[in-house]
């Protein structure tokens, strides 16, 4: 049997001749109790009278009339015949065994009516408890909600809202460089692709920026070395050439103190300050308006002007008629400032015995291949001097030598150094 959704119980076929039972709601405490209806006897024929009794069995006896029960009337087969209540197999039930005791009622075979107008049938109250089965949780489950919800058998859950699109974010456009890929991987057919394939795979405008790449960080490699050996040759050299400057200064005084003549080229009677037994200072070059001081060897080959400007072998020595000419790398250590010198600076040079003073009256710059400004007379070679004169020449610009600084320097004056200093040096 099945229950509809107001309680009755109905038998699946309708031609089925069940009777159809109202629902019993549930009774109120206080209500007085109703006695169980009592059974009826059955109607049965009435005694014979005790005058119509014959013992004796072969006599015939006339019997008297027989009472029967009226005819019902003719009705629905309301036949009271209603099969046990089983729960259903998902439904606890606590009341016991709800099975109709109904009193059995003699119908005839023609449809009849229920003789006894009260004989209801009484049923025991089931108590209408709907059984809680724990929810299991589906892998869709949201994970906001409590593992241990419960659903209420036989109730439909609400289905969840959807999101209004106009509360969504808005989609953000990807940036200019930007690309946007699946975070879930692709079903392939038989595999899943990974969404990093297609980012880490080669392809040629990513060897393009790798060549560039590396290329970059060898350049940077590469100007970094060069920006360290330019900060060696700026100030590093320089300490190393003060430090040479001072053996050679050493060397230089040993030397004139020693020297059996007059002769400034003779070489030297002590050590040079691991220079070399060729390379022997020969003066001392003094430029106040840039508070610099040098010794001035014999030679300018690479390995002589190193640490110390040098003198231009088949050039005047100072004081002399002609063209006392000294050159000088361009680092900071040397000739670095020389083109700070305007017309009328004074250039001091130092021998054995004198005090040389010089005025510059000229600076120029001219091509590496311009020897001429060298010459006894400068810039006039093979003509005859006729005044003693100084010039520097260095590298130009600074960093670079495709070009030469020249300045020149004519002499003023001379005094012994038993006069003491000039009053150049002592200003």
């Amino acid at each position: 049997m099945t229950g509809d959704q107001n309680g009755r119980h109905r038998a699946p076929d309708t031609n089925d001749a069940t009777a159809v039972i109202p629902r019993i709601t549930e009774r109120p405490k206080d209500a007085p109790v109703r006695p169980a209806p009592t059974a009826r006897p059955h109607p049965r024929p009435l005694d014979f009278p005790a005058d119509a009794r014959n013992p004796v069995r072969d006599v015939p006896v006339t019997p008297g009339p027989t009472l029967r029960p009226p005819a019902p009337e003719p009705g629905p087969d309301v036949t009271a015949v209603i099969p046990k209540v089983m729960p259903p197999a998902a439904t606890r039930v606590t009341a016991p065994d709800a099975t109709a005791v109904i009193p059995k009622v003699t119908v005839s075979p023609a449809p009849a009516r229920v003789v006894a107008p009260d004989a209801t049938a009484v049923i025991p109250k089931v108590v209408d408890e709907t059984a809680v089965i724990p929810k299991v949780p589906s892998p869709k489950t949201p994970a906001t909600q409590s593992p241990d919800m419960t659903t209420v058998m036989g109730a439909v859950p609400p289905a969840p809202a959807k999101p209004d699109p106009a509360d969504l974010p808005a989609p953000v456009a990807p940036r200019r460089g930007e690309r946007v890929v699946r975070l879930r991987a692709e079903n392939v057919g038989d595999d899943y692709k990974s969404v990093y394939s297609e980012l880490t795979r080669p392809t040629v405008w990513s060897r393009i920026r790798s060549g560039i790449r590396v290329g970059g960080e060898l350049m940077i490699t590469f100007g970094l070395v060069v920006l360290l050996f330019a900060a060696y040759e700026v100030w590093g050299v320089g300490v190393v050439q003060g430090g040479k400057q001072d053996s050679l200064a050493n060397a230089l005084e040993q030397q004139w103190a020693n020297e059996p003549g007059d002769d400034p080229t003779v070489g030297p009677t002590a050590g040079t300050g691991g220079l070399g037994s060729k390379i022997h200072g020969i003066a001392k070059l003094y430029i106040p308006a840039l508070a610099q001081e040098w010794v001035v060897v014999d030679g300018v080959t690479q390995a002589d002007i190193r640490y110390a400007p040098g003198h231009y072998p088949d050039t005047a020595l100072p004081g002399q008629i002609g063209n006392f000419s000294v050159a000088g790398h361009r680092n900071r250590a040397t000739f670095w400032r020389l083109d700070e010198l305007n017309n009328g600076d004074s250039i001091v040079v130092e021998d054995k015995e004198n005090w040389y003073v010089y005025h510059v009256v000229k600076t120029r710059i001219v091509k590496p291949t311009q020897v001429e400004v060298v010459a006894p007379v400068p810039m006039l070679p093979g003509s005859k001097p006729t005044k003693a004169m100084v010039t520097l020449t260095t590298c130009n610009p600074k960093f670079d030598n495709y070009q030469r600084l020249i300045v020149h320097g004519e002499l003023v004056r001379s005094q012994p150094k038993s006069q003491g200093d000039p009053a150049e040096l002592k200003g």
